[in-house]
């Protein structure tokens, strides 16, 4: 048949510009059960602290890697809503780095600001981002929440930069205990496994045209150039899950381009569930939520749990769980 008329929008131009700034979230709700039983909360208030707390103007851009239901109709009706410009919905799991090339290329804006999702969003934590990036030359990361173990790779753009500028450098341990504590707490780690990744590495403050800064940054949030990003993105199809962070950000280190941190935290780390703590301090930004109190464990309970029988045989019944929950 033939066509009909002309289309009406031959010849017209669109009134959108795209934004500096384009937030990005990567999203992953497989399941609700187990590991991922409290994740939609998480990630719905990650979500809810970047909208609320970003009053700069903004594209929203999601990337959902292949969710459960209840996660993909939350973000189609925020879609629908108009809170999330662009909806990326994958009907597979392609992993972090395969995500992540959809989204840097996808991205509108010449500045990306990424989030994993489960990370909360504090007032004025875009200011603080874009200050550092600004400021600093060749900046290809900055991170809203310092992590000291990140400090032992992809430094060598850092260390040119305070060999050959007017950069005033601290080092020594200078990171305050209580977010230590905070990543521990939000990142499953005991004080002794965080005091093995980071033995015999100190923090390093720098400041630069009256802009104060931690060394380094984390490839779970950062705000950076697109093109930087891109330029620094495998060409070739990554086909692993999870992994080659890291690699992304000594890609960008080779570059010539520095991590930095903001000095002081900006956001803050949610894990895979809402502690008591932070929704604390999320109601005390106007959210409301309630956290999860974990159980307490007695210390007989926690020596059976630690047996390597009692692991082995939780970890057979786990994965039988997981291939009748999961079964076609």
């Amino acid at each position: 048949m033939p066509r009909i008329g002309m289309n009406p929008s031959r010849g017209r131009k669109t009134e959108y510009k795209p934004a500096r700034v384009t937030l990005a979230v990567l999203t992953y709700l497989p399941e609700e059960t187990g590991y991922f039983q409290h994740r939609f909360d998480v990630t719905r208030m990650c979500i809810e602290s970047l909208i609320a707390n970003t009053p700069q103007p903004f594209d929203l851009l999601v990337f959902d890697n292949g969710s459960a239901p209840q996660l993909v109709e939350y973000l189609s009706q925020m879609n629908a809503e108009g809170k999330i410009d662009y909806l990326m919905l994958s009907h597979r799991n392609i992993g972090k780095i395969g995500a992540l090339q959809q989204i840097f290329k996808a991205a509108p804006g010449e500045i990306i600001a990424y989030t994993d999702d489960d990370v909360f969003f504090l007032p004025g934590w875009l200011d603080e981002h874009l200050k550092i990036l600004e400021t600093y030359p060749d900046v290809g990361l900055v991170t809203g929440f310092y992590i000291r173990a990140h400090v032992a790779y992809a430094m060598q753009s850092l260390t040119k930069f305070i060999e050959e500028s007017d950069v005033d450098v601290t080092r020594d341990l200078l990171l305050e205990e209580k977010w230590i504590t905070h990543f521990n707490d939000n990142m499953g780690r005991t004080r002794a496994q965080y005091d093995e990744e980071t033995a015999g590495l100190q923090d390093i403050s720098l400041t630069y045209q009256g802009v104060e800064t931690f060394a380094s940054a984390g490839h779970h949030q950062f705000v950076a150039p697109k093109q930087v990003l891109t330029d620094a993105l495998p060409a070739e199809w990554q086909g692993k899950l999870m992994g080659k962070m890291r690699e992304l950000e000594e890609d960008i280190d080779k570059l010539g381009f520095m991590r930095l941190s903001t000095r002081e935290p900006v956001t803050r780390l949610l894990g895979n569930v809402i502690s008591p703590e932070m929704a604390t301090e999320a109601r005390e930004y106007g959210f409301d939520v309630d956290g999860v109190q974990s159980k307490e464990k007695s210390a007989l309970r926690q020596s059976i749990y630690k047996m390597k029988l009692i692991q082995k045989v939780a970890w057979r019944l786990y994965n039988l769980a997981y291939d009748i929950i999961n079964a076609k």
